[in-house]
């Protein structure tokens, strides 16, 4: 008699053990009854029958799945290496248990072929200039087909693209003419507006002789400073009538 009571407890206290269930804020549980789907419940305290029910734990948190390097060739044929970070977050969990295997692993797959695909179509000087666009791209197709999962695509962010020795060499050598290039039309721009102010000063000057003389003495000051070296400077007759003493 005492032994039955025993065995009795004993399956009391394994049915209760199996039934309750206690779920965090941030979980919820997909409840299914004979293996048809019938709720879901949570957080909190949850009671299921054994053997009848059974409970798959969903994680309502926003995940980073990191997507491994990817090899992808450009539009215009350079081979680089991409990789990029996915933030993610269940928002259905009914969609994310029944409409998927395993919604992690199929968003990860899915986050690679979309990368590859959508960097293919763009030239190597868009990926490294218009990495924010790029990222939207990428977002928008992954948020739109993973809606019927129900699982929403809150970021993606491109985090490197590698590129060989060679092909850094050339955008090296590729941004040094550039500067260069920048350089000469930069002069030229300065030898252009000292043309013209030159041309503009040489028309006021002459227009009065005096001044031409003034600006004359105003070179003879300034080299006067420099006291190592003997300078001959000739006078011309308009010259020579300003220095000449009156009688």
């Amino acid at each position: 008699m005492f032994m039955s009571i025993i065995y009795i407890v004993f399956i009391v206290v394994a049915i209760l053990a199996a039934s309750i269930r206690i779920l965090k804020e941030y979980e919820r549980g997909v409840i299914f009854t004979l293996g048809r789907f019938t709720g879901i419940k949570g957080p909190g305290l949850i009671i299921i029958i054994p053997f009848i029910q059974k409970m798959e734990k969903v994680d309502l948190r926003t995940v980073v799945l990191d997507v491994p390097s990817q090899d992808v060739i450009s539009h215009d044929n350079v081979s680089v290496n991409v990789n990029a970070v996915v933030y993610f977050r269940v928002i259905d969990p009914e969609k994310a248990i029944i409409q998927v295997e395993s919604f992690h692993d199929a968003t990860s797959q899915l986050a690679q072929t979309t990368l590859r695909s959508v960097l293919g179509g763009h030239e190597l000087d868009e990926m490294l200039a218009e990495r924010e666009k790029l990222n939207e791209d990428i977002q928008d197709i992954l948020d739109k087909q993973t809606d019927a999962w129900g699982i929403k695509i809150s970021n993606v962010e491109i985090k490197h693209i590698d590129l060989d020795e060679s092909m850094i060499r050339a955008i090296a050598k590729q941004a040094e003419a550039e500067r260069q290039r920048r350089a000469k039309v930069i002069n030229s721009k300065g030898e252009l507006e000292a043309s013209q102010n030159l041309l503009e000063a040489a028309n006021i000057l002459a227009q009065n002789p005096q001044g031409l003389q003034l600006r004359y003495l105003q070179t003879l000051s300034d080299i006067s400073s420099d006291k190592t070296n003997t300078i001959v400077f000739p006078f011309g007759s308009e010259l020579g009538k300003f220095f000449t003493p009156k009688s």
